[in-house]
């Protein structure tokens, strides 16, 4: 009898830790897309507070894709533009306590939101009757950094009624209070009335985080001069 002896071919081992890459993969992609949805949905949840309880998804719509954020005339379009305010003041200092935010740099008119906040040009300045209306970037909250002007506003819609708001403006100290945080639609240009009762001071920021859906606005009042 003849015998054929075939040589096995030789087995490969696989790690252990190889079996689970693609479940180590699906989880890292879920915990990802967590990461980004999370923070939309818990703002929807709390933005009952201050905006009528409509389902934002963070979809942007196909207008606002190609449109420059970082130039604060893209966040209103149909604004009007308002008369010029002679001041030799071109930049001053915010800063917001309970955020961290220390001493950022307000440029009166700038074009770049990237570079640093924006004073909306021939809205009241700090410290005058009127409302002064100041423009930051936001992303999502994971990364905020208070000192990047990208994402130095998004944890703006955490402040409440009666934080501080502190302004230094021309050698002199203002602090104000917030009093009522609203959301509107970009075609809303309302928030850049002016009110001649008393000092208002108006921040702007794009909501839900990470989207340019709507615009989060925290108005506060002069409630001290230093």
């Amino acid at each position: 009898m003849l015998y054929c002896y075939l040589k096995a071919n030789p087995k490969i081992k696989v790690g252990t830790h190889f079996r689970f890459l693609p479940l180590s993969l699906i989880i890292l992609g879920a915990f990802l897309v967590a990461n980004a949805f999370f923070p939309i949905f818990l703002y929807q949840l709390k933005s009952f507070r201050f905006s009528s309880p409509v389902l934002i998804v963070p979809v942007e719509s196909s207008s606002n894709l190609y449109n420059n954020y970082d130039d604060y005339k893209n966040w209103f379009p149909s604004a009007p533009k308002l008369p010029t305010r002679s001041s030799k003041i071109t930049h001053y200092n915010l800063s917001i306590p309970k955020l961290k935010i220390e001493k950022a740099v307000v440029q009166i008119g700038g074009e770049n939101l990237a570079e640093s906040l924006i004073h909306y040009p021939g809205t009241a300045l700090p410290g005058q009757y009127g409302n002064a209306v100041i423009f930051g970037h936001s992303v999502l909250p994971q990364f905020f950094n208070p000192k990047n002007y990208k994402t130095i506003f998004s944890t703006l819609p955490t402040l409440k009624e009666g934080d501080e708001i502190l302004v230094s403006f021309d050698g002199i100290d203002y602090r104000y209070q917030v009093i009522k945080m609203v959301e509107v639609s970009p075609s809303d240009v309302s928030v850049l009335e002016q009110r001649y009762d008393s000092e208002y001071l108006s921040l702007v920021t794009c909501v839900p985080p990470g989207t340019y859906l709507k615009r989060l606005i925290v108005r506060a009042k002069l409630v001290n001069n230093n």
